[in-house]
């Protein structure tokens, strides 16, 4: 698996970030069988009512045409692939955003109703952020790989096509390359607004607003995006061959990494912990939990469908299905193995042990969705899911405090993922572990460095009589539920 090679100033346009397909992705994005159906499509900037209204009738024809067998593919024309390539990163791109409700609705569920307008607060509010910090500084870091170490910002934020540029001019993409430069932008802008949801969880409940928003700063524009230049972005990992199809390490791990490191800084819970005994602290609405792992369910098919990165051919098309088969499967299959293991382990069945058993599924499939064998995909899900089981029971016995269970989810069923890749997959499975331990270290020291000069600067963690009232009280002064609250009439 091959990464794309930094561009140059010949090549305006940033390379795409999907190691999986490789330099390949724009000629294959070329090909399809759909040549015919394109001609009777009216030309560009002309209207007929004719073709509008025979083309429906006639794509029904030729598509049964194709399915007798077709002497070959065809080739379509480039604006064609363009606009096929470029709808499929925003609406893709749409499914992924869709995923930031998800988390605010899982986190409102886990945290106890003290906590939840907070807590919504932080997942609005870091979207926000992630999506101008990467449009001004990410995304010139990110790509074109580690020619960013030699001053070569050239897109978007650092450029002459930054801030003030002219959309329309500036966003011409080269047809050769297949895709519209903002839809790349736009899809990948919102895989770093999901590595900082999964930070906001872990800590929640003890942990200052604007600390918080501070530290999203530094993971959105420099932290996701320096790692995340060393695969998708052409570097290094990728010259050794590094895999991770749509993130179980760049994305997911990084966030569970940056999420460990401020669990560590901040504390646990008030009350989670007396002695050696681990007390539950339960959330305010299991439904409202539930809802939100459905949510990211729904959008982790934009997430790693939308990573094939193409669907202007025939094969894109296939792969694409094939990935949103094996994200199902995967999700089955943990929540089926989390549900057996805490049977065994608990001696009875745990809703949110259920719940962050789909999510882990998904988490580990997404270094790999590409695979063709389907009962792969759920023996990895399934792997994942007693992964998280058995992870949420060993972090609370090391008196770690993670509310929702992100870094079981996040960062170990993301390692897992990123090893199925080489035990299962394509690749090598000493390059997965070389490129797990470089993206965990240095998210990890540069997460500790961030967590501890905002701690020195601002302070992580809310006094404890703010605690016991509630963040909602303390920080934002609006109850998500007031009608049970002490001023309720």
């Amino acid at each position: 698996m091959q990464g794309f090679a930094p561009p140059n100033k010949d090549n305006p346009n940033p390379p795409n970030h999907n190691d999986q397909l490789g330099k390949d992705t724009m000629l294959r994005a070329s090909l399809t069988p759909l040549k015919s159906l394109t001609r009777l499509l009216p030309a560009r900037g002309h209207t007929s009512a004719g073709a509008s209204t025979l083309a429906p009738v006639l794509a029904l024809a030729t598509g049964a045409w194709f399915v007798a067998g077709s002497p070959a593919l065809a080739e379509v024309d480039s604006e064609v692939a363009h606009i096929f390539n470029t709808f499929s990163f925003l609406v893709c791109g749409a499914l992924v955003m869709f995923m930031a409700a998800g988390f605010a609705m899982l986190e409102a569920g886990l945290v106890r109703s003290k906590n939840v307008a907070t807590i919504c607060l932080k997942n609005i509010a870091l979207y926000a952020v992630a999506g101008i910090l990467f449009y001004v500084i990410g995304y010139s870091i990110m790509y074109p790989g580690d020619a960013w170490l030699t001053g070569s910002l050239e897109y978007l934020g650092f450029s002459n096509a930054g801030l003030l540029y002219n959309a329309t001019d500036a966003d011409v993409a080269d047809l050769a390359t297949g895709y519209s430069i903002s839809s790349d932008w736009f899809f990948q802008m919102v895989f770093v607004a999901t590595a900082a949801s999964v930070v906001s969880g872990t800590i929640a409940e003890r942990t200052k607003l604007w600390s918080f928003m501070v530290f999203v700063v530094v993971l959105t524009a420099i932290i996701y995006p320096i790692q995340g230049s060393w695969t998708w972005g052409g570097g290094w990992l990728a010259d050794l061959g590094f895999s991770d199809f749509a993130g179980s390490t760049i994305v997911h791990s990084v966030g569970g990494w940056a999420a460990l490191v401020g669990a560590l800084m901040v504390g646990p819970r008030l009350g989670k912990f007396s002695g050696k005994k681990i007390n539950a602290l339960p959330g305010s609405s299991m439904p409202l939990a539930t809802l939100g792992t459905f949510i990211l369910w729904l959008g982790w098919f934009g997430f790693n469908g939308g990573s094939v990165l193409a669907l202007g051919s025939a094969d894109a098309a296939t792969d694409m299905s094939i990935v949103f088969v094996n994200t199902n499967l995967a999700a089955a299959g943990g929540v089926v193995a989390a549900m057996i293991t805490a049977q065994i382990w608990f001696g009875k069945v745990d809703l949110t042990m259920a719940l962050n058993g789909a999510l882990a599924g998904l988490v580990s499939i997404t270094a790999g969705p590409d695979l063709s064998n389907h009962l792969l995909s759920i023996i990895i899900g399934a792997i994942g899911g007693s992964l998280c089981v058995a992870s949420v029971v060993v972090l609370e016995r090391l008196r770690i405090d993670d509310v929702v269970g992100a870094i079981s989810v996040h960062l170990v069923c993301g390692i897992w993922g990123t090893l199925a890749v080489g035990i299962f997959g394509s690749g090598d499975l000493g390059v997965q572990i070389v490129g797990i331990l470089a993206i965990g270290a240095f998210v990890s020291i540069a997460s500790l460095i961030a967590w501890f000069v905002i701690n020195t600067m601002m302070g992580l963690r809310v006094s404890a009589e703010d605690e016991v009232a509630g963040l909602d009280e303390a920080e934002v002064g609006l109850q998500a539920y007031p009608e049970f609250g002490k001023n309720s009439f």
